[in-house]
């Protein structure tokens, strides 16, 4: 197995909950990953930062892996998802739902509209943390991404 890019991994959270984007964070700390963390509130703020639109993302990196919340106000993560698979120069990037949703429903349009995994948010902690590192692990060392040769 490779280990750990060399490269920063850039990630993008798009969640609204705040008390769930600081336990992304921590996991990510704890885990010691190379991973950096970038977290929007909504979808339209994440195609903002995707897009580099507004003072405040005009510098933004593009980031090798978005974990989305389905569950959020003005757009929700169908419709980011919706919007993200139908923009060519953003199609490319995978999307793993991160979601307290556990309805099959869910599950399967989320596939159907491009997710590249769907992970339902444990309760526990450390359970949180087993997943976050299984994301890390699959992602940041596994798989072979656009330049993160």
């Amino acid at each position: 197995m490779r280990h750990f890019q060399t490269k920063i991994f850039e990630i993008l959270l798009v969640e609204d909950e705040p008390a769930d984007a600081h336990l992304v964070q921590i996991g990510l700390e704890e885990n010691e990953s190379p991973c950096k963390l970038h977290h929007v509130k909504d979808g339209l703020e994440a195609l903002d930062f995707l897009r580099r639109q507004g003072e405040q993302f005009a510098s933004t990196p593009r980031p090798h892996l978005i974990l989305l919340d389905l569950n959020m106000p003005r757009m929700n993560g169908r419709e980011f998802l919706a919007a993200l698979k139908a923009d060519p120069a953003l199609a490319a990037i995978p999307v793993v739902i991160l979601t307290t949703s556990d309805s099959d429903h869910d599950v399967s349009a989320s596939y159907q509209a491009g997710a590249a995994g769907y992970i339902v948010k444990p309760a526990g902690m450390d359970e949180f943390n087993a997943a976050l590192k299984g994301v890390e692990r699959y992602w940041c060392g596994l798989v072979r991404l656009p330049g993160m040769g």
